[in-house]
């Protein structure tokens, strides 16, 4: 995982990859080729293109393996899930691949010859694909647009922020393990967050506990040794969303290609799961709703 510097100017300082923290650090080229530079005209026909998509959540995790792409893809089913989605057509740009009427996904894996390929890109070209996910897709009208990132804080993480900075990220969720080695990487990434004044939504701890199916009684698989999410979160001071109990028949959905949530809508985990996107949702509304009264003030 890269680490963000402990003195970071952040992304929006003109000090940006110059300063005397910033030696170093992995991020150092892409944060100074932006400091005091000619803003990307993409920025600008990103935030027009995103016009038409009312909140923008990003998805992180510290470490890979917490399960943060199989939270993204149950945040996006659950959402569609509302009656308020609208159904979105396309009209111009790249189509994304419909799963329902209303939920649409764009991966670079619906580009590659062969499922079996392997995607080997340096930083460029992984933020010029960025830049067209953003600008090129025809999103339509839709409520919310998931965007799950790669684990730790790298390029990729800093192209989407200032990419989406003009248009408005309503903020971060992130997804971690209740076990002390993931706890130390999500304090990074919220580190990160700060740093690049992107809003923290809130932690989900993902694999808190097995609930056996026949007899009801909790396992701990990952054991919380150093007071789990729920410590980490008071000591930070961002909220906690929710713990999503370990389920077999999550994996065997997400290789089906299926909602976990149709299969065992009493399952505790999907208990858990739709409590965390009303929170999510929560929050959205309520930032959305202070935001245009201070247009209205």
């Amino acid at each position: 995982m890269e680490e963000v510097p402990h003195d970071c100017p952040g992304v929006d300082s003109a000090q940006a990859g110059r300063g005397a923290s910033c030696q170093g650090c992995p991020n150092q080229r892409l944060c100074a080729s932006g400091a005091g530079a000619t803003p990307d005209p993409a920025i600008e026909e990103i935030k027009e293109k995103m016009k038409t998509v009312k909140h923008k959540i990003l998805v992180l995790s510290g470490k890979g393996g917490v399960g943060k792409s199989t939270f993204s893809a149950h945040l996006a089913h659950g959402l569609a899930e509302d009656e308020n989605t609208q159904v979105h057509q396309s009209g111009s740009g790249w189509s994304p691949v419909y799963v329902e009427d209303n939920l649409g996904v764009m991966s670079v894996g619906f580009l590659l010859s062969s499922p079996d390929d392997a995607v080997i890109w340096r930083g460029p070209k992984k933020n010029g694909m960025i830049k067209q996910f953003l600008r090129d897709v025809d999103w339509g009208e839709v409520d919310y647009l998931i965007v799950d990132t790669p684990p730790g804080t790298s390029d990729e993480h800093l192209s989407v922020v200032q990419y989406l900075a003009a248009a408005r990220i309503d903020g971060a969720v992130l997804i971690t393990t209740p076990q002390e080695v993931s706890l130390q990487d999500v304090r990074k990434e919220i580190n990160f967050c700060r740093k690049v004044k992107l809003p923290v939504i809130g932690v989900v701890e993902n694999m808190s506990g097995f609930i056996c199916p026949k007899c009801k009684k909790e396992s701990q698989i990952f054991p919380p040794t150093t007071g789990g999410a729920e410590l980490m979160c008071q000591d930070l001071e961002v909220p906690l969303l929710g713990r999503v109990p370990l389920d077999p028949l999550i994996g065997k959905n997400c290789d089906k290609g299926q909602s976990f949530f149709m299969d065992a809508p009493d399952s505790p985990a999907t208990l858990a799961y739709r409590s965390i996107i009303q929170r999510i949702q929560e929050f959205c509304d309520l930032r959305q709703s202070k935001e245009e009264n201070l247009i209205n003030s």
